[in-house]
């Protein structure tokens, strides 16, 4: 099922976490959120959406990262009954786009519901003090080209390590339904 995420809540205070990655490297958001703020991506490996933007979310991962922002992405599904998602499979998905950020496992699905991620890709924008401030997409190309695309996510991300604020206008993400057990 189609989703969007819904408005960003600004200033809402990001639960606290420790997810494992597909090897088993426990992850905690603490460790990761630096002074410039925390991107957390739910996305997962099967959903035509996420695949369109893996190699674009990659190469802005990269840029963050190199700006001293730190991201994270988290697989919710319930990869029981969607084995494309499963821990072995996401390790290849990140392998094949070179995504820098660890790729976690939310198994109970725990966090997802924690943070009322609604659909893959789910971006949250954290600023230093872990405070959501970018609930938007990656960028304006969707599925399509991405020649001249808007980056607004990565826009977004470097507005909140300078100011501490997200950006008052959003366009939701939108993606697959987090396919809940």
């Amino acid at each position: 099922m189609l989703r969007d995420t819904p408005v960003c809540d600004f200033g809402w205070a990001a639960p606290a976490f420790g997810l494992p990655d597909a090897q088993g490297k426990m992850h905690k958001l603490a460790d990761h959120l630096t002074s410039k703020g925390l991107l957390i991506a739910f996305i997962c490996n099967h959903c035509p959406y996420v695949v369109a933007i893996a190699d674009r979310l990659a190469a802005d991962a990269q840029t963050l990262l190199d700006e001293g922002i730190g991201v994270l992405a988290i697989m919710s599904n319930d990869y029981d009954s969607y084995p494309a998602d499963a821990p072995h499979r996401m390790i290849d998905f990140a392998d094949k786009h070179n995504f820098p950020f660890p790729y976690l496992v939310d198994a109970d699905q725990r966090v997802a519901r924690s943070y009322d991620a609604i659909c893959t890709p789910d971006f949250f924008g954290l600023n230093g003090a872990g405070e959501l401030q970018y609930r938007g997409r990656l960028d304006d190309a969707r599925m399509g080209d991405a020649t001249n695309r808007a980056p607004e996510l990565l826009t977004a991300m470097r507005q909140i390590a300078a100011t501490g604020h997200g950006p008052q206008d959003q366009t939701p993400s939108m993606g697959c339904s987090i396919k809940w057990r």
